[in-house]
């Protein structure tokens, strides 16, 4: 039974190495969810034959909570919109982070309850110094990712808005991290109860003080981050419960989430603590629209059509506010229309465009959009000065010029798309304000830019209508 065990932990433990290596991939991400997913179930249903299980007496329960737990998140991964995908990760990937910290809390209490009837013992006693070590940094990572990831949650869905919670907030969030090492150092050797409980309590207390400062240009980073947090924390857990799947599993996501978390940074170029505690996000010291020199053009939604009906190339970059007005499908439908017309058509992804990592390839790939018309920045950018037309619609900090030019602008050195070296411009957007980071666009201004006002969607649909009429 234990080789049996013990191989079907390896072969879960592949098929979450494979799985995550199709994820990388538009084209085979499928597969590797679908690939994931089985050596998940593999390694769920093998645990309830580990012999570690033999006396436990509450296997109803786990099996009524994986059925609601997975139905819900079944269902709702069924019916999110695309627009609030990046809510529905944070909210899942918290979820991941309480569980660990569950697990940890289960076993600090129960090594206590045991330390109280020897004189003289502790958590270290009990569970061995390299376990009751590992089991308390776990607990801190995954109770910090799950507290954080409520928030990083709560701000994407505009229901928590502060960037601060009491005054000089990143010097408080200092002194609880101060105090959370100095009760974790003391739980080693602690039969105290209370004291577990204030080390939780404090823990929640520094995930909601160090996320709510991060501004909402920054929250894919802090996403990100809490993604590997929470591998992280599984993967300790894991050596507490001697569960070689948790082990492996947590691995794998906490390094696959540092690396994202590092190459999301990149993008931005911005490091992992200037997220944390820069306070980007707000529009403190951003360039103001009078310092800009030249005006927003606008341009009518005929013109515009007449414009990329005649172009050679017309490449299209899509950002966060395509998603909020549900355009993809008629933003498809229009490249096609160019198409043919003998227009050829290619669509730019910024890193970070949207509010989590392939968030826009995912919603292009709902609408139809071929993988081979999307392309990432760096194979994009030398196409943008021959190309006749860029059409940017509800992207703005990732096209920003300022981002290479102006030295003062916040966004300076963060790569961008290079949209404003296109021949023509155009610009789809609801009104003349700023983008997610609070930083006035320069490409707005440009000589070559012009402005089409209005709905994504309805935008769309009306170059479709003034197409079809050429």
């Amino acid at each position: 039974m234990v080789i049996l065990i013990q191989a079907s932990y390896f072969l879960a433990a592949v098929l979450f190495i494979l799985g995550l290596k199709q994820m990388s991939s538009p084209v085979t991400a499928r597969r590797g969810i679908l690939w994931s997913g089985v050596g998940m179930v593999l390694a769920t249903l093998v645990t309830f034959l580990d012999p570690s299980l033999h006396g436990v007496s509450n296997y109803l329960l786990m099996v009524v909570a994986i059925i609601l737990g997975g139905g819900y998140a079944w269902q709702k991964g069924r019916t999110v919109a695309m627009v609030d995908m990046p809510q529905m990760i944070a909210l899942f990937n918290g979820m991941g982070g309480g569980a660990a910290g569950a697990i940890a809390a289960v076993e600090l209490f129960g090594a206590i309850n045991q330390s109280q009837a020897i004189p003289g013992a502790g958590v270290s006693l009990v569970l061995s110094s390299d376990v009751a070590i590992v089991a308390i940094v776990g607990a801190f990572i995954g109770t910090l990712s799950f507290s954080g990831s409520l928030v990083a949650w709560a701000k994407l869905d505009g229901r928590f808005r502060r960037t601060s919670l009491v005054p000089q907030q990143h010097w408080v969030n200092l002194g609880l991290l101060v105090l959370v090492i100095y009760l974790g150092v003391k739980l080693f050797d602690t039969d105290s109860t209370l004291l577990v409980l204030l080390f939780f309590l404090l823990v929640l207390l520094l995930g909601v003080f160090v996320t709510t400062p991060v501004g909402g240009a920054d929250m894919p980073v802090a996403i990100s981050l809490f993604n590997a947090l929470t591998g992280l924390a599984v993967g300790l857990e894991g050596y507490v419960l001697d569960n070689a799947a948790m082990i492996i599993a947590g691995t794998v996501v906490g390094s696959a989430g540092t690396l994202l978390t590092q190459l999301m940074a990149k993008a931005m170029n911005r490091s992992v603590w200037n997220v944390l505690f820069g306070g980007f996000g707000q529009s403190g010291g951003a360039k103001e629209a009078s310092e800009i020199e030249g005006s927003m053009k606008e341009i009518q939604s005929q013109d515009a059509a007449i414009m990329m009906a005649y172009a050679s190339q017309v490449v299209i970059v899509p950002g966060y506010g395509m998603a909020v007005a549900q355009a993809q499908h008629k933003v498809w439908e229009l490249a096609e229309l160019l198409e043919e017309n003998n227009v050829k058509v290619k669509f730019a992804i910024h890193p970070v465009a949207g509010r989590m990592p392939g968030h826009m390839n995912v919603l292009l790939a709902e609408a139809g959009v071929p993988y081979d018309k999307i392309f990432d920045m760096d194979e994009i950018n030398p196409d943008f000065p021959t190309t006749t037309v860029a059409l940017v619609i509800g992207a703005n900090d990732v096209v920003n010029p300022d981002a290479r030019n102006d030295k003062s602008s916040p966004l300076y050195g963060m790569p961008v798309l290079d949209a404003a070296k296109a021949e023509n411009v155009i610009v789809i957007k609801r009104g003349a304000g700023t983008g997610f980071s609070g930083v006035e666009n320069a490409l707005f201004y440009q000589d070559n830019t012009q402005m089409l006002y209005g709905d994504g969607q309805q935008v769309a649909g009306e170059l479709i209508q003034h197409l079809k009429k050429l």
